[in-house]
């Protein structure tokens, strides 16, 4: 089952990064906006590296400083990297790390697109999952992370390597999705919740005592208190490919415009139907009730 999830995740992701969603859609925009980052960090960086998946912003709360090797597990197109790229400036560097080899070109393309057509000099993508990092031992300062870890299958092989690449005294600074109460038995059960950031979700409880497990201090996990149906203002995308967003007065599933990553433009009528399926599981459910946008801060001794 790991193994189908994380199939199940590329293809999803795959699809979302070449489905040109960009800053420049207004909804796309708005949930970046709902979720913690700036007009001027948004203008800042290429518009294709926000594609409406963020669930925070790590970038707020890792005190980035000139110098740093910060590295962003599920980077996407690149939307954190970039901005951390800026925050430890020249003598820094960013690094990305992806498994879907599609959001890796997109995030080197707009690395290169750069800003104001400068190329973004102090980054590097690199193709790996995020429990097998291609890093040294002690080579970084910060971790940071955006709606990424609750999609992992193995989450304790993922906090260990996050503990082995960070530096005596390094930090992670995690924005994620974790569970305030146990999921309904029909949304932890389906892969398509899981794809959506929801059914991988660990309680909070679970997710601090797994960092301590892996030999961090000082941690600390924060509910935002967003509101998750920010997604549903990304018109024919939902958040992490996430049903969530779906509520009865949205759009018609089978109406869904030809751009759209998620509908039957991008995988037929197969995606259709179930994202059918999950907009009805969604009606029943308020996700608020169950999940929560987390901020997660803790240090390697």
């Amino acid at each position: 089952m790991p193994r189908e999830i994380q199939q199940e995740v590329q293809t999803k992701y795959g699809q979302i990064a070449e489905s040109g969603l960009s800053s420049t859609n207004t909804g796309v925009h708005a949930v970046a906006e709902a979720f913690g980052y700036s007009a001027e960090e948004l203008a800042s960086i290429p518009a294709e590296a926000n594609m409406g998946l963020s669930c925070g912003n790590p970038i707020a709360m890792a005190n980035l400083r000139p110098g740093e090797v910060v590295v962003d597990l599920g980077c996407g197109g690149g939307l954190d990297v970039f901005l951390a790229a800026a925050k430890v400036g020249p003598t820094g560097k960013a690094i990305g790390i992806d498994m879907t080899q599609q959001m890796i070109d997109l995030a080197e393309k707009n690395a290169a697109r750069g800003r104001n057509g400068e190329p973004i000099e102090n980054v590097e993508f690199h193709l790996a999952t995020i429990d097998n990092l291609p890093l040294p031992d002690a080579s970084v300062d910060c971790v940071i992370s955006n709606c990424v870890i609750n999609l992992a299958t193995d989450k304790p092989a993922v906090f260990r390597e996050i503990a082995r690449v960070l530096k005596p005294g390094g930090r992670l600074a995690i924005s994620d999705i974790a569970l305030k109460k146990p999921l309904p038995q029909e949304l932890a059960d389906d892969v398509m919740a899981y794809i959506g950031c929801i059914a991988g979700a660990e309680m909070i409880e679970n997710y601090e005592q797994g960092l301590r497990d892996a030999g961090f201090s000082a941690v600390d996990i924060i509910d935002a208190e967003a509101d998750l149906n920010a997604y549903s203002q990304v018109e024919n995308q939902t958040g992490c490919c996430s049903p969530a967003a779906f509520t009865s007065s949205d759009f018609p599933i089978l109406e869904m415009a030809p751009e759209s990553s998620c509908g039957p433009s991008a995988t037929g009528q197969q995606d259709a139907a179930l994202h059918q399926r999950m907009k009805e599981l969604f009606e029943r459910y308020d996700i608020n009730e169950y999940a929560a946008s987390v901020k997660v801060f803790a240090i390697q001794p």
